[in-house]
C-alpha cells in the first residue's frame, strides 16, 4: 500500500512539474542571406519538441517552448536548410539568414502541399508557385508570366485566347480578388492577355486561393490571388533586365541605408508597334508599366513600406477605334511587433483603374474609372503553438465613374455628357483561428462581417412595381423599363445598405505523414460588379456597385480533397472536388447596350449560378525532369428564372452554360535541365471549346436573310489546344559576380494552331449560301530575349 502511495505521489509530482514548466517564446524573422529579403512561408522546425511554424507575409515567426536546449531547423524551397542548436532560458529574438541553393537549379519545386507540414495543415484549394518554378516555365515572348503560370493549375482557365483576366472554378473574371502588395488590381492583362501586369522580376511571393479562403479576405466570390513585391537588396546595388523582340524590362535595387533601408524600381515596355508603323500596319498595340518600393526599418519592432505601380495599354484598331486602359496604386504600410506573440500590419492604399474608348466613326470619346481608398489593419496573435488567432478590420471607399462621354472633335455630333457618378463604402471585421486539435486533426475556422453602403450624391430612377426591366407579353421579350420618376440623394446619404455574415471553415485529417483528407466551406459576398458581356480583346470595363436593383452576389462553396506525397516528396498527388452556388448573379437581357448606358439597371436581371467539378494535380518535384499534369472536369452554369408566373425568364428559365464554361481542361507542364548551361521547358494545353450560341435556322424579311437562334450557349467553339516550347542558355553558369547573362528562346503555339476566338455567320455574296467564318487571334510566335544581371 505504501509503495502504491509512493508511486502515485511520484507520478503527481512529475506531472505537476511538467505541467508547470515555465515556457518562453522564440521569435524573429527569416531572410535571404544575399539581400536581406524576408522569406514568406519558411518553416521553423523544433526537432526535440516536434513542433513547427511558418513565417507570415513579412517573414515573422513565433514559437513557444518550455525552457531547455533545442535544435532548430529552418527550411524553405530554393534555399539551403539552416540548423542551429540553442538554449532557451528566456524570451528570445533570433533572426535567421538562408543562402540560396544553387543545386536547386536542377529542381523545380511546386510548394503547394508537397511538404509533410502542408499535408497536415488545414489549407486546401490553395496553390503557391515559387518564382523559381515560374521562371522554369516556357517564356512567351521571352518573358515568364505569373498569370500564365496559374493558368496551368487545376480549376483555373481563361474564357478564350485574347481574353482579359482568368476564371477560377467556373467563376467570372470580376469574382477574383487580385492583390499586389495588398492593393486591388482591377485588370490583370496587357496586350490582349499576352502579358500580365505582374513583372516577374519584382515578384517575391504568390498565392492563389480557390476555396477555403481565410476570413481576412473578402469582397469577391471566386478566388484570391495574393502577390507581394520584393523589398529590394539592402546590402548592395544590382541592375537586371531583359531585351526582347517585343518588349524589354529593367530593374534597379539597392540600399538607401545599408541593412536598414532599401529600394527597388522596375520598368517594362513594349515596342512592336514601332515596327508595325514602319510596315504601314494600321493596327497597333503597346504597353508600359512601372513598379517601385521603398522600405525602412525604424527599429526591431517597427518597419515602414511604401510601394506603387503604374501601368497603361494603348490599342489602335485600324484607325477606327482607340482603347486606353491602366491600373495604378500607392500603398503605405506599417509593421509593428507588440510582443513576441503579437504582430500587426496597418495599410493605407489608393487604387485607380481607368478605361477609355474612342470610336472614331461614331465620333464618341468614352471614359470610365473606379477609384478606391482602402484602410486595413491586421493582427496575428500566436496564443500557443497549437492555437493562432488572426483578426482585423478593412474599410474601402469607392468612387465609380460609369462614363464621361464627349465628342472626339468639332465635327462630331456627340454632346458632352456625364453619367451620374456613384459612391459606396465597404466595411468588414473578421476573426480567424488556426488550431491543432491532435497529431492527426487540425482546423481553421473564422467569421467575417461585411457591410456595404451605397451612397449619394445621385438621382436614382424609380420604376413601376420597382422593376427596371419589363417583360413585353406581346413579343415575349424583356425590355428596358421606363422611369416613373427620380429620388434625389444628397452627398453621403444612404441609398442602399447590405449586411452579411461570412463563416469560413476548413479541416485536415492526417492518415499518416504522407496522406491526408481535407474539407472546407466558405461563404463570401461581392458588392461590386464588372458590367461586361464579352471576353473579347477590348472588353467593356464598367464597374458598378450593388444597389436596390443590382444585388450583392452571395457564394456558398464546399470542397473535399485527398492529398498524398510519394517517395519522400519526390512525387505528389492532389485530388479535389467542389460545388459552389452563387445567389444574385447578374444576367443581361438580349440586346443589352452597355456603352454610355445612363441606367444600367434597365438591362440587368438577378439570377443564380453554380459550378461543380473534379480537379487532379500530379507533380514530379525533384530531379532533372520536373513538372506537373493538371486536369479539371467541371461545369459552370447560370439561370435566371422569371420573376413571376407570367415571365419565362432568360433562356426560358432553364440552366445554361456560362460563357467561361470549360468541361475539360488539361495542362502538361515539364522542365528538363540538360546541363548547367541548358534548360528546356514545354507546356501543352487542351481545353473544351468556349460556350456560344449559333444560328439554328433562318428566315426572309423584306428580301434579307436573317438568322434565328436557339437557346443561349447551347453550342461550343472548337476545342482549344496549343504547345509552347522554350530553351534557356546560360553561357557562364558558375559566374556569380559582375555581369551574368542568359538567352531565352521560345515558340508560342509551335504547330500554328488556329484556335477559334469567335465565329461570324452570314450570307456569301457570290453563292448566296449561308457561311460561318472562324476568327483566330494568334498563330505561331517565335521570340528571343537576352536577360542580364550585374
Amino acid at each position: 500500500m505504501k509503495n502504491k502511495f509512493f508511486y502515485l505521489l511520484l507520478f503527481l509530482t512529475v506531472s505537476f512539474a511538467a505541467f508547470s514548466q515555465e515556457k518562453v517564446t522564440l521569435s524573429g524573422t527569416i531572410a535571404n542571406e544575399s539581400n536581406n529579403e524576408t522569406l514568406i512561408g519558411a518553416t521553423v522546425l523544433v526537432l526535440e519538441a516536434d513542433v513547427s511554424v511558418t513565417t507570415n507575409s513579412y517573414g515573422f515567426y513565433s514559437i513557444t517552448l518550455p525552457k531547455g536546449d533545442y535544435t532548430i531547423i529552418i527550411s524553405n524551397s530554393g534555399f539551403n536548410d539552416v540548423e542551429e542548436s540553442i538554449s532557451l532560458t528566456e524570451n528570445t529574438k533570433l533572426n535567421f539568414a538562408m543562402s540560396e541553393n544553387s543545386t536547386e537549379l536542377e529542381e523545380v519545386v511546386v510548394t503547394s502541399n508537397t511538404s509533410k507540414t502542408n499535408i497536415s495543415k488545414p489549407e486546401m484549394s490553395v496553390s503557391k508557385l515559387s518564382i523559381a518554378t515560374i521562371k522554369k516555365m516556357p517564356a512567351v515572348m521571352g518573358e515568364v508570366d505569373v498569370l500564365k503560370s496559374i493558368l496551368q493549375l487545376p480549376g483555373v482557365a481563361t474564357a478564350q485566347e485574347g481574353a482579359s483576366g482568368f476564371n477560377v472554378r467556373g467563376g467570372s473574371v470580376d469574382g477574383n480578388l487580385v492583390l499586389l502588395d495588398e492593393a486591388i488590381i482591377y485588370n490583370t492583362s496587357h496586350l490582349f492577355g499576352f502579358f500580365s501586369v505582374f513583372n516577374s522580376d519584382v515578384i517575391k511571393d504568390m498565392k492563389l486561393y480557390k476555396g477555403g479562403i481565410p476570413s481576412g479576405f473578402g469582397g469577391r466570390v471566386s478566388s484570391v490571388l495574393d502577390i507581394y513585391q520584393k523589398e529590394g537588396n539592402n546590402k548592395e546595388y544590382h541592375i537586371s533586365g531583359g531585351i526582347g523582340a517585343v518588349s524589354s524590362r529593367l530593374l534597379a535595387e539597392g540600399p538607401i541605408v545599408k541593412e536598414k533601408s532599401s529600394f527597388i524600381v522596375a520598368g517594362r515596355g513594349s515596342y512592336a508597334h514601332l515596327f508595325m508603323k514602319a510596315a504601314d500596319e494600321p493596327n497597333t498595340a503597346y504597353f508600359y508599366d512601372l513598379n517601385a518600393k521603398l522600405n525602412y526599418k525604424i527599429n526591431d519592432k517597427n518597419s515602414l513600406f511604401l510601394s506603387g505601380y503604374f501601368g497603361n495599354d494603348n490599342i489602335t484598331l485600324n484607325d477606327a477605334a482607340v482603347n486606353y486602359y491602366g491600373n495604378m496604386f500607392f500603398n503605405v504600410r506599417w509593421n509593428h511587433i507588440f510582443s513576441d506573440k503579437l504582430f500587426s500590419n496597418a495599410s493605407a492604399i489608393y487604387s485607380d483603374y481607368n478605361y477609355r474608348l474612342k470610336i472614331k466613326f461614331v465620333g464618341i470619346d468614352w471614359e470610365s474609372d473606379i477609384k478606391n481608398y482602402n484602410f486595413k489593419y491586421d493582427l496575428k496573435h500566436s496564443i500557443s503553438n497549437d492555437f493562432v488567432l488572426s483578426y482585423g478590420l478593412n474599410s474601402i471607399y469607392y468612387q465609380f465613374n460609369p462614363g464621361t462621354i464627349s465628342p472626339i472633335d468639332a465635327s462630331s455630333s456627340i454632346n458632352l455628357y456625364q453619367i451620374a457618378k456613384k459612391y459606396a463604402f465597404e466595411n468588414a471585421l473578421y476573426i480567424s483561428a488556426e488550431q491543432k486539435l491532435s497529431d492527426k486533426i487540425s482546423m481553421t475556422y473564422g467569421l467575417r462581417y461585411s457591410n456595404f453602403q451605397r451612397l449619394g450624391k445621385e438621382e436614382v430612377n424609380t420604376y413601376a412595381n420597382n422593376e427596371a426591366v419589363v417583360f413585353n407579353q406581346d413579343f415575349q421579350v424583356y425590355e428596358e423599363g421606363t422611369p416613373t420618376g427620380t429620388i434625389r440623394y444628397g452627398r453621403n446619404k444612404k441609398i442602399a445598405d447590405f449586411n452579411n455574415l461570412e463563416p469560413r471553415f476548413s479541416i485536415a485529417y492526417s492518415l499518416n505523414e504522407d496522406q491526408s483528407i481535407k474539407a472546407s466551406y466558405n461563404r463570401m459576398s461581392q458588392y461590386i460588379h464588372l458590367i461586361s458581356n464579352t471576353a473579347s480583346v477590348s472588353p467593356l470595363d464598367i464597374w458598378a456597385p450593388s444597389d436596390k436593383y443590382l444585388k450583392p452576389e452571395i457564394l456558398d462553396q464546399v470542397a473535399v480533397g485527398y492529398f498524398q506525397n510519394f517517395k519522400a516528396g519526390k512525387y505528389s498527388l492532389e485530388l479535389e472536388t467542389f460545388y459552389k452556388k452563387i445567389q444574385n448573379k447578374a444576367d443581361y437581357i438580349d440586346g443589352a447596350e452597355l456603352i454610355a448606358n445612363k441606367a444600367i439597371e434597365r438591362v440587368l436581371l438577378n439570377g443564380e449560378a453554380r459550378a461543380y467539378g473534379l480537379e487532379i494535380l500530379v507533380k514530379k518535384n525533384t530531379g532533372k525532369l520536373t513538372g506537373w499534369l493538371s486536369y479539371t472536369l467541371s461545369r459552370a452554369e447560370q439561370r435566371t428564372p422569371g420573376r413571376n408566373a407570367d415571365e419565362p425568364g432568360i433562356n426560358e428559365g432553364e440552366w445554361y452554360r456560362a460563357n467561361y464554361d470549360k468541361l475539360h481542361n488539361l495542362s502538361v507542364n515539364l522542365a528538363y535541365q540538360l546541363s548547367k548551361k541548358w534548360t528546356f521547358a514545354g507546356i501543352f494545353t487542351f481545353q473544351s471549346g468556349k460556350a456560344a450560341t449559333f444560328p439554328d435556322g433562318k428566315y426572309q424579311y423584306q428580301g434579307i436573310t436573317i438568322a434565328s437562334y436557339g437557346t443561349r450557349n447551347e453550342n461550343s467553339l472548337s476545342a482549344y489546344h496549343r504547345l509552347d516550347l522554350s530553351a534557356v542558355y546560360v553561357p557562364k553558369p558558375d559566374k556569380k559576380k559582375r555581369w551574368q547573362g542568359e538567352w531565352v528562346f521560345s515558340i508560342y503555339n509551335v504547330y500554328n494552331r488556329s484556335n477559334a476566338a469567335s465565329y461570324t455567320f452570314g450570307q456569301n455574296q457570290e453563292s448566296g449560301l449561308s457561311e460561318a467564318k472562324r476568327m483566330s487571334i494568334f498563330g505561331i510566335i517565335p521570340s528571343v530575349t537576352y536577360n542580364f544581371k550585374f
